[in-house]
């Protein structure tokens, strides 16, 4: 994923750099980063906006 996928994504799903990093359970300098190209994005953070995207919650979150 890169940066702009990244901002893409958050675009379409209409959330803030704030609620991006509350969803993915990161900071909001965190997501600054990965926007700006500073910090790679990994794997995991990529699979887990694919699953934001579905719809899909963390196992034994309440629904």
């Amino acid at each position: 994923m890169t940066p702009q996928d990244f901002k893409n994504w958050r675009a379409r799903m209409d959330l803030t750099q704030k609620a991006a990093a509350d969803a993915l359970g990161t900071t909001v300098r965190a997501v600054q980063m990965w926007e700006a190209g500073d910090r790679p994005i990994s794997r995991t953070i990529a699979l887990a906006c694919a699953a934001i995207s579905a719809g899909l919650k963390p196992i034994g979150d309440p629904e």
